[in-house]
C-alpha cells in the first residue's frame, strides 16, 4: 500500500524544514511554505549555495509569529507581516516579484547570523509567480518562493536504492521535499502523472534536477560530491541529475501522515 510518510514544510527558503502530522494543500504549495526567503537589500534570493549556515537555521510559526533560532544564539519571534509596502525581488527568472519585508529585527538578525548585509522577506498576498508553462496543468498554476513548484515529492525507497548505491548514506533532508512516500518501488515515481492523497489531486509534471545543496550536511555544514556523484551514474537525464518530481496541486484539502496515495493516471 502507498502512503504519505512525511509531511514537511519550509517557511524560510533555504533555512530548515517543519515536519507536521497534517496540513493543509493550498494551490501554491503546503501551507506556510517557503512564503519567506532571504534576500540581499537589492533584492537578489539567497540559498545555501552562497551561505550553507542557513541550513542552521530553524524558523516555526504559530498564531502568525515567526520564531527563529540557531546554534549558539539569541532566538527572536517577530509577527508575520503579510501585507503592506511591497518591495520587488527576483527568484531565479521570476523578476519583480512582489515582497512585504519583514523590517529591522528579522534583517538585523539574519545579517548577524550571516556575517553580510540581508533582508527577510514575505511573499506579497495576491501576487501571482505562475510555474513554467511549459509544465503548468492550469493557466494559472503558481507557486511562492519554491525554485519552480508548489511541492515536491520522494519516495523512501528511491532514497533507499540511492543510499545502497554508496558507501555513507544520506538523509531525505539533503533533498527538501515536501511529500515522502513509502510503498512503490525505487522510482516509480517517475511514471506518476496524476495522484490523489485524501481529497487532493495533484499533477507530477517534472522531475527534479539536483544541485549542490544535496551536497552539504544539513547538521555540519560539511560540504562532499555525495550524492549528486553517485546519482549521476544511473539518474542522469537531460538537464541534469534527478532526484523527486515537482507536483502542482489541482485543488485544495487537507493532508494528514498515513493517507493512501492513489495512482490515477501514469506517464
Amino acid at each position: 500500500m502507498l502512503e504519505l510518510s512525511a509531511l514537511i514544510y519550509y517557511p524560510i527558503k533555504a533555512c530548515r524544514g517543519f515536519e507536521v502530522n497534517e496540513t493543509t494543500v493550498e494551490r501554491m504549495g503546503l501551507a506556510h511554505d517557503r512564503r519567506m526567503m532571504v534576500a540581499t537589500p537589492e533584492g537578489h534570493f539567497l540559498t545555501q549555495r552562497e551561505y550553507p549556515k542557513l541550513a542552521l537555521v530553524t524558523p516555526s510559526i504559530s498564531s502568525d509569529k515567526l520564531t527563529l533560532s540557531a546554534p549558539g544564539t539569541e532566538g527572536l519571534t517577530i509577527p508575520v507581516l503579510k501585507s503592506g509596502p511591497t518591495r520587488s525581488v527576483d527568484i531565479w527568472r521570476s523578476r519583480g516579484v512582489q515582497a512585504i519585508d519583514q523590517g529591522e529585527l528579522a534583517a538585523g538578525w539574519f545579517s548577524d547570523w550571516l556575517e553580510a548585509d540581508v533582508r527577510l522577506v514575505h511573499f506579497a498576498e495576491g501576487y501571482v509567480r505562475k510555474v513554467n508553462e511549459q509544465y503548468a496543468v492550469n493557466a494559472d498554476d503558481h507557486t511562492g518562493f519554491a525554485d519552480g513548484y508548489p511541492i515536491l515529492l520522494a519516495s523512501e525507497e528511491s532514497l533507499a536504492d540511492l543510499n545502497a548505491r554508496m558507501d555513507t548514506p544520506v538523509p531525505m533532508n539533503r533533498f527538501r521535499p515536501n511529500l515522502v512516500v513509502r510503498g512503490s518501488e525505487p522510482f516509480a515515481e517517475d511514471a506518476w502523472s496524476r495522484i490523489c492523497i485524501g481529497e487532493v489531486e495533484m499533477a507530477a509534471v517534472k522531475p527534479c534536477a539536483r544541485c549542490v545543496v544535496t551536497t552539504i550536511d544539513k547538521q555540519t555544514l560539511e560540504k562532499s560530491k555525495e550524492p549528486l556523484k553517485t546519482l549521476a551514474t544511473f539518474r542522469k537525464q537531460t538537464g541534469g541529475v534527478m532526484f523527486g518530481q515537482n507536483v502542482i496541486p489541482l485543488n485544495e484539502g487537507r493532508l494528514q501522515l498515513g493517507m493512501n496515495v492513489k495512482i490515477l493516471s501514469k506517464r
